[in-house]
């Protein structure tokens, strides 16, 4: 099982084994990581799950569609070259340890 590793603001590290097929998002939630609201459920409708994903991984990540990029206009953290919304990051076993951080904010 991939493992997705969570950086939170108060420099705490979470190591999360999840599934497939499922989203970083997603295993945010079932790790009970702090900091990843989700208010829209997954739906890249509210960006309140907004991460930096290490620049290791980012070209592993398909790029983000429109919808994302209008979503990621309304960040409440400063806005990143590695800024992605972990909702639609869909782990597969090429992103086991893919380590992202989490913003200050999320509203």
């Amino acid at each position: 099982m991939p493992k997705i590793i969570f950086h939170l603001s108060d420099t705490s590290v979470r190591e999360v084994e999840v599934s497939i097929p499922t989203t970083v998002m997603q295993a945010a939630i079932y790790g009970d990581v702090r900091g990843i609201e989700a208010e829209c459920g997954g739906a890249c409708a509210c960006a309140t799950c907004h991460v930096y994903v290490d620049p290791a991984f980012v070209t592993r990540i398909p790029p983000a569609q429109q919808d994302e990029l209008e979503m990621l206009e309304g960040v409440a953290a400063d806005r990143l070259p590695n800024s992605r919304l972990a909702c639609q990051i869909h782990v597969t076993e090429a992103l086991d340890g893919l380590t992202v951080s989490i913003p200050d904010r999320q509203f």
